[in-house]
């Protein structure tokens, strides 16, 4: 089952793919509390049968510009990193330990192929192809082997990053936390749909590949970081763990490739979809801010 939250006249609403086209959940089921993702998980199984049933009727297609973020208002967007090798070795790190761990906010969230706005006070703004796993029954800890369970479906994300904010202090958060900077979507896809744990993720700048990596080569996979996130916190439906990015991002890079306006950035995950984002300049005159990472963060 693949679902997306699509902009219509009458706002953004929950679809399901159809037996062709997307179907409006809340208007097939008769059910007002089915417009939004969150609802229907909030709904837990009923929810989820709900939307299979929408999905045998016949929809509409819509434009690439409809589509909305896939997980439109999450709770909290819990991001693992370096969990790659290859992105550990570029980095210049040792492998870690354990894992390591930063927060993002629902309004950090974007479209799937919304412009991708460069924030002013950054010199060095990067992309991060990752697997999203949306919660679906969620809890708290959850056993790897039960995981799968817990998880409603997946989606694409780019983990944008200003790379001097986030390494100006101790702390990644100021670097990974710009309005707008997570695109996310387009659709959100059941576990049945997708062999996720091994699977190709790849990542096109104005269509040259800069990363590729299977997801078999995370270095804690999906099912154990649901079990890890569940040993501290308990994880409602809706919230949205980031996995992680392969090596090839553009700060280490020689000479560093960034996001500029003009660029196109295109991640894409085999069996889950695709987002695509133009890269735009943020508007205003930002010069005389007094916030600024020192030279060479």
């Amino acid at each position: 089952m693949r679902l997306a939250s699509i902009n219509t006249p009458s706002g953004l609403r929950l679809h399901v793919r159809g037996r062709s086209g997307y179907v409006d959940v809340a208007e097939a089921t008769g059910q007002d509390g089915y417009v939004t993702l969150q609802g229907l998980l909030n709904a837990g199984p009923a929810g989820l049968e709900a939307a299979r049933s929408a999905a045998a009727g016949e929809g509409r297609e819509y434009a690439e510009q409809d589509f909305g973020p896939s997980v439109p208002t999450p709770r909290v967007i819990h991001c693992l990193g370096l969990n790659y090798a290859d992105h550990v070795a570029e980095g210049g790190r040792d492998l870690p330990s354990f894992p390591n761990v930063f927060m993002r906010s629902p309004e950090t969230v974007t479209g799937p192929f919304a412009d991708l706005v460069v924030p002013a006070l950054t010199d060095g703004y990067d992309y991060e192809g990752e697997v999203g796993i949306v919660i679906g029954a969620g809890g708290r800890y959850i056993p790897a082997e039960q995981a799968m369970a817990a998880i409603a479906g997946f989606t694409v994300l780019n983990d944008a990053s200003a790379r001097d904010w986030q390494r100006a202090a101790s702390q990644w958060i100021p670097g990974k936390n710009f309005d707008g900077s997570m695109p996310i979507g387009p659709e959100v896809v059941t576990p049945d749909e997708v062999d996720i744990l091994d699977t190709t993720l790849t990542t096109r700048l104005d269509g040259e590949i800069m990363q590729q990596a299977r997801t078999s080569q995370m270095l804690i996979d999906i099912p154990s970081t649901v079990e890890f996130y569940s040993s501290f916190t308990t994880l409602p439906p809706g919230d949205v763990i980031a996995t992680g990015t392969p090596g090839g991002v553009g700060y280490a890079r020689k000479p560093p490739v960034w996001l500029e306006p003009g660029k196109t950035i295109e991640i894409t995950v085999d069996g889950v979809g695709t987002i695509r984002n133009r890269v735009v300049a943020e508007t205003g005159d930002h010069g005389r801010w007094r916030w600024h990472p020192p030279q060479g963060s």
